[in-house]
């Protein structure tokens, strides 16, 4: 079986740390920076291998805040966190080059653009010269406008179109294509039907030949396809159905909320497709 901190073979967790007052799910929980780095130490303990910071809310409907704004609240995290890191990685989720410089410099390895190097035109460079990895994310629009009423002739087709304009983009910016991971961006202006056909056809995106990031976690229309209402805390159960049908269909990045259900959910799943228990070999059961 596998073992707990041990890397997944193929897929990766990606724990998330809002230190915002105002994300869709825990807003507000982790504003202060003490309570960041626990929580951020807690997701590391319980077998995330990237913990994603951000310091700017993309929920739909949500407002702007400054560069500095922003990096007064990542930047105190991202230092301790870096304190005792292991083999873990941080990653800052912004789509400022300011705020990216001053992370990568204080022990960030990661940027995750919700803009794929749209909202800054500074970013690439940045990322180029601090070689970090670096995520691409499609999004219709901007954290305000993007679920008004989203339209696509073929959402699967257009989203792998763009992430492979901007993969082209960025590797031009100076940016090594081996550094670059590609987002379709579950929930950034797509309906719950393009959210699915995303889910459904993914091996589409994982063609491209890049690592895919998929994050579906507590988000909305995981509860608009369930027969019960749930506040965003109490969709664990979709969020792991849809990180292990990602995984199945090739996503090498899951971005969750809730780490360790995440990974022990993963596990199963690698350990069956990977075939390498058998009928005549089962896992040892404990018998204590």
């Amino acid at each position: 079986m596998s073992i707990p901190g041990k890397p997944l073979r193929g897929v990766r967790v990606m724990g998330i740390l809002n230190v915002t007052p105002d994300s869709f799910s825990d807003g507000g929980r982790f504003l202060e920076p003490s309570a960041a780095i626990e929580h951020g130490r807690a997701l590391i303990a319980e077998g995330a291998d990237i913990v994603d910071v951000g310091g700017e809310s993309t929920r739909p409907g949500a407002q702007e805040v400054s560069g500095q704004e922003e990096l007064a609240r990542v930047g105190p995290v991202i230092e301790g966190l870096a304190r005792g890191l292991g083999d873990a990685v941080i990653s800052v989720d912004t789509s400022k080059a300011s705020v990216a410089a001053v992370a990568l410099q204080a022990g960030a390895g990661f940027v995750n653009d919700v803009t794929a190097l749209r909202g800054d035109s500074e970013m690439a460079g940045v990322v180029a010269a601090g070689g970090a990895e670096c995520c691409l994310m499609h999004m219709l629009g901007d954290p305000r406008t993007m679920q008004s009423d989203p339209r696509y002739e073929d959402v699967v087709s257009e989203v792998k179109s763009f992430l492979e304009e901007r993969l082209a983009f960025a590797v031009r910016e100076g940016v090594r294509e081996q550094q670059v991971l590609l987002d379709p961006g579950i929930g950034f202006g797509k309906t719950i039907a393009h959210n699915l056909e995303l889910l459904a056809r993914l091996d589409e995106l994982v063609s491209i030949g890049r690592p895919i990031v998929v994050g579906t976690s507590r988000k909305s229309f995981l509860a608009r396809v369930t027969t019960r209402s749930s506040e965003p805390r109490e969709r664990l159960a979709g969020t792991l159905a849809t990180s292990v049908l990602a995984y199945e269909r090739g996503a090498s990045v899951l971005r969750v909320h809730d780490v360790a259900p995440a990974r022990e959910a993963l596990e199963v799943a690698a350990a069956t497709l990977g075939g390498r228990w058998t009928a005549s070999s089962p896992p040892r059961i404990p018998t204590s």
